[in-house]
This record gives structure tokens, sequence and C-alpha cells, in this order.
């Protein structure tokens, strides 16, 4: 009896990181409501740290299980698609100075942009339902996983609010937003072959592009910080399509 008990507790260790994924999701959605947006960035930040810590965890102790794999999708929706979105409509709503709720004023194309981070959760929980049902993407990714999606919007509106200087002005405009949320949400159900960071070795050759784009992500952080993790994720975009032409071309 006493074993079974301590069975289920181990094997329940990984879904208690994947339930403070999904805490750090719910508070970060209430700051982005409160426009706190740099708040609700370090939140989501936080809450990777438990995606990445759940999965290992599993692993690790060999629990891995239907109802991780469901709870987990269902923490990434909140975490990694409502709260990007969120953030988005919070920097919209700003832009369009419609904080007070009075969008009387906006034309249909406006109502249009500002409501379009709502794409966001849509394409995310697309995304996840179909990762979960694709046994092609075990050890590389077919289209932008939400994660990823979710650090480059949360990094983009965060920089967007402290109006810091590494985003040219034309990203200051609700066209380039909305523009911005139709492409990634776009690549989110793309076809677009990713490369995972999981090692089956540690060694040089046949990781390459995993070495390359660590060692530039560490640059990036060393000159930019936190606010750089756009710059990051636009990074794996480009050594993934790179990869990707490089290996058809091999064929």
């Amino acid at each position: 009896m006493m074993k079974k008990i301590l069975a289920n507790t181990v094997a329940f260790i990984p879904n208690l990181f994947t339930l403070s994924n999904l805490v750090c999701g719910v508070l970060g959605i209430y700051f982005a409501f409160e426009n706190q947006l740099a708040t609700a960035f370090y939140l989501m930040l936080l809450a990777a740290l438990f995606d990445f810590l759940d999965g290992f965890l599993a692993r690790l102790l060999k629990v891995s299980g239907e109802l991780g794999k469901q709870l987990d999708s269902l923490a990434d929706l909140i975490t990694f698609g409502l709260l990007p979105g969120v953030m988005l409509f919070s920097v919209q709503r700003m832009l369009f100075n419609v904080e007070d709720g009075n969008f009387q004023h906006l034309t249909i194309f406006q109502w249009f942009m500002l409501i379009s981070p709502l794409l966001i959760p849509v394409f995310s929980a697309l995304r996840l339902a179909k990762f979960n049902i694709d046994t092609r993407q075990s050890h590389s990714f077919i289209g932008l996983p939400t994660p990823a999606n979710a650090l480059f919007i949360a990094s983009l509106t965060t920089n967007i609010v402290q109006q810091n200087n590494l985003l040219p002005a034309f990203i200051f405009h609700p066209v380039s937003l909305t523009c911005i949320t139709l492409f990634f949400s776009g690549l989110l159900v793309s076809g677009l072959p990713l490369f995972a960071l999981k090692f089956k070795n540690f060694g040089w050759k046949g990781n390459e592009i995993r070495y390359l784009f660590l060692m530039l992500s560490l640059l990036i952080i060393g000159a930019f910080q936190l606010p750089g993790i756009m710059y990051i994720i636009l990074l794996y975009l480009v050594l993934s399509l790179v990869s990707s032409f490089k290996s058809a071309n091999i064929k």
C-alpha cells in the first residue's frame, strides 16, 4: 500500500511543475490586463522554466503518461496562448488610446486590428492539438512551438511599452503589430520544419545547429539582456530555415 502511494506521489511530481506553469500564466494574464507587461513577461519566463522542468522530470523519473501530456497542453494554452494574446491586446489598446473602454470612435478596420491578438490563442490551440496527434515531432518541430511564439510576443510587447531602442520606429503602430500577429499565427500551424534542442549525444557532429544557436543566443542575451529574447526567436527561425535548406540540398 505504501509503495503504491509513494509511486503515485513520485508520478505526480512533474504535474506539480505543469500546474506551476499554469499558475504563472493566470497571474501573467492579470498583470497584462493591468498593463504591467514587464511583470507578465517575467512570469512567462518563469512558466517556461517550469514547462522545461516538468518534461525533464517526467523523463528522469520515467513517469510520462497521458495525464501529464494533456495537462501540459492545457497549461501551455493558457500561458503560451492566451497570455501573449492578452499582452498584445493591451498594447493595441494603448496605441488606439481606448484604455478607458471607449471603443465607439474606432472604424471596422481599427476594430479588426484591436481584436486581432485573439488569433494568438486560437492558433496556439490548433498548434497544440496538432502536436499531440503528430508522431513526426518527437525530435524536431513542424511549425513554430507555442512557447517560442509566446516569448517573442511577450518580449516584443514589453519592449514597446518600455519604449526600448531595440525596435525600429514602424513597429510602434497598430498595423505593424497586426501584420506580426497574422504572420506568427500562421507560423504556429505552418509546415515549416524547425529544429528542437534535443541532444541524442553531446558531440559536435549532428548538433552543429544547436550549438551555434546556443552560442549566438548567449551573445544576444549578453548584449541586450532579457529584452533581446525576441531576437533569439528570430535567430531560431533563421537557423531552422538554413538547416532545412541545407538538408534539402544534401538530399
